[in-house]
């Protein structure tokens, strides 16, 4: 156990020197040396007790370490917890202040609250619409001007046979792209990599992730999503806008900006964690209306994936902020596309309307259906092992941020070269007739002096990643395919399928494989075409760019999905396309009851409901039984104390007195100054909540660390309150000014004097906190803990007496493993 303990020293945050201790039963019945929860210097300062179910690689001594700054490899593990996670206050604090605040409040003065609360998630909604109307133009914009830079380059190298330099030319533009956005995503805030929604997962939970609303991580998140894009990576633009709109909502519901230093003086009762929860869920719910126009299911996945309290008024404000954006979108692009007033265009992608033959499906196929959910499942795992397996090589050694833009760029050659290769190798020709669904068909001028590595070249900027709009209309005339005697590799009025499968944007060629015409793609095509798309996700995923995995996810479904319906012969391949990308898409998220409906509206037509839920749920069901999902993986790698919704199974048998922190430490009802700011300033301990006593330690009231540094601030001391007749009391305007940056402790002075006054916590501690008896179960105090989204939880005697304290750490510990129910171990990494 000593040996285990001096490996992760370097991050530990308990005193090592007990590390030998008795042998206790683990929780699944078997042995295993265990920390006791211990007193630090005989203080009242507590540590939490941890039980290391951790086996490291390397062996890290403290003399090392301290020789070594950074380690070259970064010893992990999942089974983890990170002290650095704080928890947010979504309990009201009823206090004397705001209560007599709120008893002060008439009638009318709540009706306009209720009021700016809508007022709020319409403006929300419409900024996330606004966003997402940016990024989809300066995508296609950007994207057009790569394909007209190397298309002048084509055409001016053709005769003279340096078509070579056309290809380094895109490769290089490609590779351009993705290291900008590699590098300001690595170097300017790397907590805008991904998609957010783990992130934003874990603040909907009720934990505090560093960074994640900020206005510079908006700013990032969005021009790194284009560059991404843009640069032809294996990724979508919809999952990041989840987390812009989550951004959006908590700075607008704030009336001001941190970053910028601006107040405006507006919505400043909405300045505390509970009111910014939900309009961060109605952002939430914005950003998947925006990405898929999906206003309901924007809702359901703000109900699914994190909210602790639900009310019937919070999600009509939600539908509501869900449909403003989906409308604001909707209204610029068309716009943007000189047809103001045409409301089709409901989300960043548009799957097309299943209509006539396609939409019908028999009871026979229902099976069908189940079985496709299971190999969505099965792949989905396997997606998920193979990034969880990735995501831990780059923790341990692609940790600095110029390893990381490398690797982002060596992904983007890497993507060029194997589209470029398998669309030269491949021969698999279709017919362009008159009734041919495919917008963009490769073919290339049929001139005889052009070699044939110069044709496959030709090809590959034919059909570059995006065309824009104008680019079709003067090539063809009109929207549709541009029909001419060409070819590429193939006879005259012919085409490439597996350059229009990879040069496509991913979202066009969802499209194309759920409506194009049955023999459009040979299964050999799209075979080679999932093998390679799914390895390309899969190592894209986790890069430090701004993406997401929707997209990606929904192509590799459909490819193999198209590919099942051909082999069938009698069925519709866009049917099962469609069927196919809901199971991978489910398989690696997880997600039922909000995806259903995403899937649904997104395809207009709810004939598929019964089937995407049944392929959802047999998604769901066989991939958990190999791996968790996608999002929850790498939440457990970043060491998240996340609450799920129910506790462990067999955990029954645990009680309050076995989780909790105790001693604690308690603060007197009026207490020494000295003392408080010594508490505040003990580094070996960072506690945010207090209880507050009255001898013999009985529970009086509960005060939070924030709390304290604000009182302390201004100087809210007894002998100063009797000295000085005219001083002004303290409001709640205080504590919400300096919310959510409060001061730390070191950047307030107190005098030797000062030191020796009393502080009154009377009038500010929480006189009612939540409190549950030593013998409640654990189930029990998870629920408690999770439905109201506490913070803290004081453990009490038959007399009132605190006895200790639950903290979302002591909860979080406890999880159900390969043995049994195991205690995570505490690290502050």
């Amino acid at each position: 156990m000593a040996n285990i303990t001096k490996k992760v020293s370097w991050s530990s945050r308990a005193d090592e020197s007990a590390a030998a201790g008795e042998a206790t039963p683990l929780l699944n019945g078997s042995e295993q040396p265990q920390h006791s929860r211990q007193l630090s210097g005989g203080g009242s300062i507590f540590q939490i007790g941890r039980l290391s179910t951790v086996d490291l690689e390397e062996e890290i001594t403290s003399e090392e370490d301290s020789l070594r700054g950074r380690p070259k490899e970064i010893p992990h593990n999942e089974k983890l917890l990170s002290l650095k996670y704080e928890s947010l206050d979504y309990d009201n604090i009823e206090n004397q202040l705001f209560l007599e605040e709120e008893r002060r409040m008439s009638y009318m003065g709540f009706r306009c609250l209720e009021i700016s609360r809508w007022v709020v998630c319409g403006l929300i909604g419409f900024l996330t619409g606004l966003i997402a109307c940016f990024i989809d133009i300066v995508v296609e914009q950007l994207a057009g001007i790569k394909y007209q830079v190397v298309k002048e380059n084509i055409e001016k190298f053709t005769e003279a046979g340096g078509l070579s330099i056309s290809l380094i030319l895109w490769a290089v533009l490609n590779f351009t792209f993705v290291m900008v956005g590699a590098i300001i995503v690595a170097f300017f805030e790397p907590i805008a990599a991904g998609s957010g929604i783990p992130q934003i997962k874990c603040y909907l939970n009720g934990v505090k992730i560093p960074r994640v609303v900020r206005l510079k991580t908006l700013v990032i998140k969005v021009c790194g999503v284009i560059c991404s894009v843009v640069g032809g990576l294996a990724v979508g633009k919809e999952g990041p806008m989840i987390h812009s709109g989550a951004v959006v909502a908590a700075g607008v519901s704030q009336g001001r900006s941190t970053s910028l230093k601006r107040d405006f003086k507006i919505f400043e009762y909405f300045r505390r964690d509970t009111e910014k929860r939900d309009f961060v869920s109605a952002g939430a719910a914005a950003g998947v209306s925006a990405a898929f126009g999906a206003p309901v299911g924007g809702v359901l996945f703000s109900l699914e994936e994190g909210a602790s309290f639900w009310n019937q008024m919070l999600t009509w404000r939600i539908f509501f902020a869900s449909m403003i954006s989906t409308f604001t979108l909707n209204f610029f692009l068309s716009i943007y596309h000189a047809n103001p007033g045409d409301l089709s265009n409901p989300g960043l992608i548009n799957f097309g309307r299943f209509e006539g033959d396609s939409v019908t499906y028999n009871l026979y196929e229902i099976p069908l259906f189940i079985a496709m959910g299971a190999i969505g499942g099965l792949l989905g795992a396997l997606f998920n092992v193979l990034n969880y397996w990735l995501t831990i090589f780059r923790i341990r050694y692609v940790h600095r941020p110029c390893l990381q833009v490398m690797e982002a760029m060596l992904v983007a050659a890497v993507t060029a070269t194997v589209s470029f290769t398998m669309i030269y190798f491949s021969n698999d020709c279709q017919p362009l007739g008159p009734e041919s669904t495919e917008e963009y068909p490769l073919q290339v001028p049929n001139t005889s002096h052009i070699s044939v590595t110069q044709l496959g070249i030709i090809t590959i900027f034919r059909w570059l990643v995006v065309e824009t709009y104008e680019i079709i209309m003067a090539r063809c005339g009109y929207i549709g395919p541009c029909h001419s005697d060409d070819g590429l590799f193939c006879a005259d009025g012919e085409y490439n399928s597996m350059a229009t499968a990879f040069f496509n944007t991913p979202e066009r060629s969802v499209r194309s494989l759920f409506h194009n015409q049955p023999g459009t793609y040979n299964p050999l095509t799209l075979g080679l075409f999932t093998l390679t798309y799914f390895f390309l996700a899969c190592w894209t995923y986790g890069l430090a760019v701004s993406a997401g995995v929707f997209i990606p996810s929904l192509l590799i479904g459909a490819a193999w999905g198209r590919l099942c319906g051909i082999l069938l012969i009698w069925a519709d391949p866009g049917k099962y396309a469609l069927i196919g990308a809901a199971a991978q898409l489910g398989g690696i998220v997880r997600m039922t009851l909000s995806l259903t409906v995403i899937m649904v509206e997104a395809t207009g037509n709810v004939t598929y409901g019964l089937p995407i839920m049944l392929v959802l749920m047999t998604a769901k069901i066989v991939g958990d039984y190999f791996e968790e999902g996608l999002y929850d993986i790498h939440i457990k790698l970043q060491s998240v104390p996340f609450l799920h919704w129910e506790a462990p199974a067999t955990s029954h048998w645990l009680t309050a007195r076995e989780v909790m922190s105790s001693p604690v430490t308690c603060l007197n009802r009026i207490e020494k100054v000295g003392t408080i700011v010594d508490i505040l300033s003990n580094t070996s301990t960072n506690h945010n909540g207090f209880p507050v006593v009255v001898q013999p330690a009985k529970l009086c009231g509960l005060i939070l660390r924030s709390q304290l540094i604000v009182l302390l601030k201004h100087k809210v001391f007894v002998e100063l309150a009797r000295s000085r007749l005219t001083r002004r009391k303290l409001q709640l305007k205080d504590f919400r000014d300096a919310y959510p940056r409060f001061p730390p402790i070191q950047s307030i002075h107190v005098s030797q004097d000062e030191r020796e006054c009393m502080m009154d916590l009377t009038e500010f501690m929480n006189p009612t906190p939540y409190t549950v008896p030593q013998e409640t179960s654990l189930p029990r105090v998870f629920k408690l803990f999770r439905a109201l989204g506490l913070r803290h939880l004081v453990v009490v005697d038959d007399e009132n007496r605190v006895v200790g304290l639950v903290t979302r750490k002591d909860l979080a510990r406890y999880h159900l493993g390969k043995h049994g129910l195991e205690e995570l171990q505490l690290a502050q990494t």
